[in-house]
């Protein structure tokens, strides 16, 4: 039989373990005292488990609603374990289904926000400076928010050198999808690296939904133009040593003319598979 001080370590290994999940500790240690028998009163199980006794019939209210605990006989109130090859995989998921009903939650409620703010910021600014149409972005959900709200403002066309490392953001999929379900000319020009397995399927899904896709051996940079009249690019910073990428974001005809006539020249001596 292993001894007293090996069972203290692995009880307490596994209750901080339980937190890493999502318990909080009264509930980790409970749980964990509740896998060793078949069944208890919870003020049994308040002092085995170190929980104070005003606190237990919360904490095991808790487990049993996260499916950590049952009650086995309800005039008495005795409390055991469910099988943690079942309660642990349904509480990952019930967790993982509110995080991501949350994300979206938050997304919904920022842009609601961005209107609300942005106009009062707008006419907070005074007057305009002379490189008001050129912006230095450093920070990449900034950069992926300039690009999402001039993808959902263009009207006519949306073209893009997609270079590694590939954008990995759902919610950019969503608007492009959305822009060419509304009739907005949408091509892809992609750098032809190996890609894995999951961006060529996206590149598939990106077809399905009327997206044009080509490819290019090597691009000259990231670019991303709506209407012919703004756009975004991005290059490698020269001076780190670690990749990394400065973007611009620029509303100016002139530039975004040239840089459609890039974008053109590419896609001409492109090709259409891998």
């Amino acid at each position: 039989m292993r001894g007293q001080e090996s069972l203290s370590a692995e009880y307490q290994l596994n209750w901080r373990k339980l937190q890493q999940v999502g318990l909080n500790a009264y509930e980790a240690r409970s749980y964990v005292v509740l896998m060793g028998h078949a069944r208890f009163k919870a003020l049994e199980l308040a002092g085995r488990a170190h929980v104070p006794r005003q606190k237990i019939y919360e904490v095991l209210d808790s487990l049993v609603e996260k499916g950590f605990a049952q009650v086995v006989q309800d005039k008495t109130k005795l409390f055991s374990a469910v099988d943690p090859s079942l309660a642990i995989p349904g509480f990952v998921a019930r967790r993982s289904k509110e995080l991501q009903y949350q994300q979206v939650e938050q997304e919904r409620l920022a842009y609601l926000l961005i209107q609300d703010l942005r106009e009062a910021f707008q006419e907070g600014q005074s007057g305009q400076g002379s490189l008001d149409f050129l912006s230095l972005v450093n920070d990449s959900a900034q950069a992926a928010v300039h690009y999402r709200r001039m993808l959902e403002a263009a009207s006519r066309e949306h073209v893009e050198f997609c270079r590694y490392p590939f954008d990995a953001d759902p919610l950019n999929d969503r608007f492009i999808k959305d822009a060419s379900a509304r009739g907005i000319a949408c091509r892809l020009l992609v750098e032809a690296m190996p890609l894995d397995s999951a961006y060529q399927e996206r590149l598939r899904d990106y077809q399905k939904h009327g997206v044009a896709v080509r490819y290019f051996d090597r691009l000259p940079l990231k670019l991303a133009l709506f209407d012919n009249s703004r756009g975004l690019l991005a290059l490698l910073d020269p001076v780190r040593s670690t990749s990394s990428w400065k973007s611009v974001v620029f509303e100016h005809e002139g530039l975004a003319e040239a840089m459609s006539k890039l974008f053109e020249s590419y896609w001409r001596q492109s090709r259409a598979e891998l």
